[in-house]
This record gives C-alpha cells, structure tokens and sequence, in this order.
C-alpha cells in the first residue's frame, strides 16, 4: 500500500487483483491523474507481485493473519542469528540473516508465529466465552490440525488449529463457542445445534463460512 500525496487516498497492488485506489468517491478523471502520478512506483510493484509463487514467503508477498492478508517486508540483518517476525504498521517485517533466508525456514517462523499468536489471542476469548455462557473446559491446546479447526476431547480438553488465527475475530468466536457446546454434546446432533442457537443466533452463516475456508 502507498500513499499517493492525500492523505484520505491510497493505492494498493496485490496480486490477481491489479491496481484499486482507496479512499472517498472522486471523478474517473481525478483517479487517472492520481494513479498517472504514481505510474512508475506502480508498474515496478505490478512486475513484483506478478513473480511471487502462491505461497511464497518474499518481500511484497502477503501473509494471512486475522482476517486479512497483509504485506510482507524481509529485511536482511547479517548481525542476527535468528528470524524475528513483526507485525507493525498494518505488514508483517522480517528481519533474518541471509543464511536463514529460504522458504522452509521462513515458513516455519510464520508456523510458529501463528502457534504463539494464537494462544495470545484466542485463550482470552475462550476463557470469556465459558464463563459468559456457562459451559466449562478442562484444558485448551494449539496444535497443527491438518483437517479441522478445532475439537473437543472425552475428557473435555479444547484442541484449536493454531491456523485459526487466520481468521476474522466473527469466526474465532465462533469456533471457540462451537467446541465449548461440544463439552456439553459430543456429536454434531439435534441437541447440539439447538444448545449452539442459544449462544449464536446465525450460527448457520457462520458455520457456512467455517466450512469454506481453506484450512
């Protein structure tokens, strides 16, 4: 995203997408002189978001954090010995040294990236949901769920997809009361939608939701 010299407008570029001005309703006319001002700066990132694989980790690539995709800016710093990832500014910042620069080793960092922040964002709402509608858990855990995003042990131990945390607070929520009413009915029955209506009135349009997200 780039400002383009007013302070209520910005251009972004992004991928299978191409160029949107943001901001309040102008005249075609005023939009073109816009964009024409920031034709170079454009056409560069145009050429870099048109090189960047699916799911290649790179400066100008974009990482799915709560919601939104947000860009990605990796700074090389030889001094360090490790891969320290910030989320600042509305981008996630990457700072490593070259010898950790590749994919495999950049994936891992955002993996455990979404493990910690997770857990840093997700437990307090957990914890807020059982005691707002009374429905009590023994433990919570976050691991890697290769098919579900969540689930709820015999013995009443929460598992969320620590992946979850890809997802708009609307659906953690969701989530995070969908596997507390499983400490009270273990299948997906009558009885467990009826006791899932209680707490969520559109539980339906957002379990639709659920089900299309990609994992």
């Amino acid at each position: 995203m780039e400002k383009d010299g007013l302070k209520s407008h910005y251009i972004s570029v992004e991928k299978d997408v191409g160029v949107i001005l943001k901001g309040k309703a102008i005249s075609i006319e005023q939009a073109d002189k816009l964009i024409l001002r920031k034709a170079k700066w454009i056409l560069d990132k145009l050429e870099l978001v048109s090189s960047i694989n699916e799911g290649e980790i790179i400066t100008g690539s974009r990482i799915q954090y709560l919601g939104r995709k947000y860009y990605v800016e990796l700074i090389i710093e030889n001094e360090s010995d490790k891969i320290k990832i910030d989320f600042t500014e509305s981008k996630f910042k990457i700072r490593l040294p070259n010898h950790l620069n590749t994919q495999e080793n950049l994936r891992q960092a955002v993996e455990n990236y979404y493990r910690l922040k997770a857990q840093e964002k997700i437990e307090p709402i957990l914890r807020k949901k059982s005691k707002t509608i009374g429905l009590q858990y023994k433990n919570v855990k976050f691991m890697k769920l290769e098919k579900r995003w969540g689930s709820c042990t015999p013995s009443n131990t929460i598992i969320i997809n620590f992946h979850a945390v890809k997802l708009p607070f609307s659906l953690i929520e969701y989530l995070v009361v969908h596997e507390l009413v499983h400490t009270k009915v273990k299948s997906h029955s009558k009885e467990f939608w009826a006791e899932l209506s209680k707490h969520i009135f559109n539980w339906k349009e957002l379990d639709a939701k659920m089900y299309e997200t990609k994992l």
